[in-house]
């Protein structure tokens, strides 16, 4: 799917992934919807590091006569200037845009000014309607078209269409339901009715498929996959009775639904065949109320806990930054309960503006300004000035770097001590006094810098400090051995570190 044309196709089905190892499950929605026009389609994908030029070329190579763009908050740049160049070059070619970020009109990105025609919503039924228009010479007068959401028994499931460079290298996402019954006002989830399942044994039919073609990795992008669970029990039995070392499952959890039912089939996985995405998000119940999160803290509390001690699953924990009512303090409140149930990653998210999101509504009164370019992240609100949201996106780097990473799992304790959050927060802003940056670090240099900071600005003594890291170090597998002994101090480090930073802001 991603060769150089060998011939001619009318219709191309294209998006940038983020990374190669993405693959764009609503392209084979649409793909495997067309009908009678499959013969004459093609699934041509490309990631964000590809330039334009390139992918322009690539693309109308196989003389299309209808490109449709699959367009999301992270792509949405790259489109916009891939658009632009193919409408340069090839005028004549058909443009259509579709996918989350060209679905809320009047709120729709620049890239929709240079297409021909915008597909809202789900577009199976939608856009196979409108090629066959197009190609019989009878175009739609409008440009904006509302997508007909097709009944999920009657969709043409799409897995047959991933392929086997796919199923060798890249992430297979699959679906048992669509939708989501809660509110959360941040979620374009929020705008949906209800969470509906796809008939099941047929869904199960085409898991056995793929299955027997090898994939051993699924990721299911149920946004409540136990929701109803008999149906999660059904599903998870499924994949026990295909149990092997190399089958790993990805599930998002609603965090306070776990009956016992559920708790005794989980506790039959072997250690590293599961992970749970678990969206927090806050524990602040006045701002769960405000954006209309229903969640029992509570039992979030307790069932994570349980996860952790009675299943070998892989726990993917997420908070929000940003959101309307959020402060330094409440969120620091949220992170040092969530350190406290020990997952193994905790996802620092930015809260960032999605077209058509009910959030919206909260930017007046709480003074929400977000970045007017993709991803669109926020940048100030009334209660968290913009060098606030800095020094928390720098806390957000270097805990991927650190925190979440598995390189400090015996350092990673001492740092946090009994005030997880102040004391990351602290190192984190030593660790971007030395280095003028919070990205691009060499591992050696890390290793360094966090001695020098936990020694002298966390005032921990250095024979600890030495002998964790050591740890961690062995573990890293680095060659050479820090000088620990002969490393600046943290003044000295700290005049070079601003001097560092004075060059970026005026070289």
């Amino acid at each position: 799917m991603m060769t150089p044309a060998l011939t001619d196709m009318t219709i191309l089905l294209s998006t940038l992934n983020a990374r190669y190892m993405h693959t764009a499950f609503g392209l084979r929605y649409l793909y495997a919807n067309l009908g009678a026009l499959q013969s004459e389609a093609e699934i041509v994908e490309f990631t964000i590091q590809e330039r334009p030029l390139n992918i322009a070329e690539n693309l109308l190579s196989f003389n299309p006569q209808i490109i449709g763009f699959s367009v999301y908050i992270w792509n949405v740049r790259e489109i916009t200037d891939t658009v632009a160049l193919i409408k340069q070059i090839a005028p004549d070619v058909t443009i259509v845009l579709g996918g989350p970020e060209v679905s809320h009109a009047p709120d729709l990105p620049e890239v929709c000014e240079q297409a021909d025609y915008v597909i809202s919503g789900q577009g199976e039924q939608s856009f196979h309607d409108l090629c066959k228009q197009l190609l019989a010479g009878t175009p739609p007068k409008q440009k904006l078209i509302e997508g007909q959401p097709m009944k999920l028994d009657e969709l043409v499931l799409p897995y047959r269409f991933y392929d086997d460079e796919d199923i060798r290298n890249r992430l297979i996402y699959v679906e048992a339901s669509r939708g989501c019954p809660f509110k959360c006002e941040f979620c374009l989830s929020a705008l949906d009715k209800t969470a509906t399942p796809f008939p099941l044994e047929a869904f199960l039919q085409e898991m056995d498929q793929l299955w027997q073609r090898g994939v051993r990795n699924f990721k299911f992008i149920d946004r409540t996959f136990n929701l109803k669970v008999s149906t999660s029990i059904r599903i998870l039995e499924f994949f026990l009775d295909r149990m092997s070392d190399d089958l790993y499952l990805h599930f998002e959890l609603v965090p306070d639904n776990l009956p016992e039912k559920l708790k005794e089939t989980l506790k039959r996985f072997p250690p590293h065949s599961l992970q749970f995405e678990i969206g927090i998000q806050t524990f602040d119940p006045e701002i769960q109320t405000l954006i209309s999160r229903r969640q029992n803290n509570d039992k979030t509390r307790d069932n994570i806990r349980w996860l952790r001690e009675h299943t070998g699953a892989h726990l993917h924990t997420d908070l929000i930054f940003g959101l309307p009512g959020d402060t330094l303090e409440n969120f620091a409140d949220s992170f040092d309960q969530l350190v406290a149930l020990n997952p193994h990653e905790i996802q620092l998210g930015i809260l960032k503006r999605l077209r058509g999101a009910p959030l919206n509504r909260h930017n007046q009164n709480y003074d929400l300004r977000f970045n007017p370019q993709a991803p669109y992240n926020i940048l100030s609100t009334s209660d968290i000035d913009f060098m606030q949201m800095q020094r928390v996106n720098r806390f957000a780097r270097f805990w991927d770097m650190i925190g979440n990473s598995g390189r400090f799992i015996n350092t990673l304790p001492l740092i946090l001590g009994e005030e997880p959050f102040n004391r990351f927060m602290q190192l984190s802003d030593k660790l971007f006094d030395l280095a003028g940056q919070s990205y691009k670090i060499n591992l050696r240099r890390l290793f360094e810098m966090i001695y020098v900071v936990m020694t002298e600005e966390l005032g921990i003594a250095p024979e600890r400090v030495k002998a964790q890291l050591k740890l961690d170090y062995a573990r890293a597998n680095i060659k050479g051995v820090p000088d620990y002994e002969n490393l600046p101090s943290l003044t000295k480090k700290s005049k070079a570190g601003v001097a560092n930073k004075r060059q970026m802001q005026h070289g």
